[in-house]
């Protein structure tokens, strides 16, 4: 089984590797005694333009607001796209046991 590690950034994945004896590079993230050790390239995801709620609010106006959905949409980051499908992958693989978040706290 493995430990999933996600770092901030590539660099920070890349000092965990290290400390870790985790050598073998692979798209996206690095592998080896156990972990899998990948990263963030800033933010990933984040909260879903107005317009996916509805037409009525393509075109802003105070008349609108405030916009208070039953469930909130995601949407990821246009060039972030291929990190987000490496992560998620790897936190559905059957052999990953624990996700460990190695990302700032704020």
């Amino acid at each position: 089984m493995y430990q999933l590690i996600i770092a901030e950034k590539p660099s920070v994945a890349q000092t965990i590797a290290a400390t870790l004896g985790v050598k073998q590079k692979k798209n996206g993230y690095i592998e080896g005694n156990g972990y899998l050790v990948s990263w963030c390239v800033g933010h990933l995801v984040g909260l879903a333009e107005a317009a996916a709620y509805g037409e009525q609010y393509r075109k802003w106006s105070y008349d609108s607001l405030p916009i208070l959905p039953q469930e909130w949409k995601y949407s990821v980051a246009d060039d972030k796209g291929k990190q987000f499908k490496v992560l998620k992958e790897l936190m559905h693989r059957a052999d990953v046991s624990e996700v460990v978040n190695a990302c700032e706290a704020a």
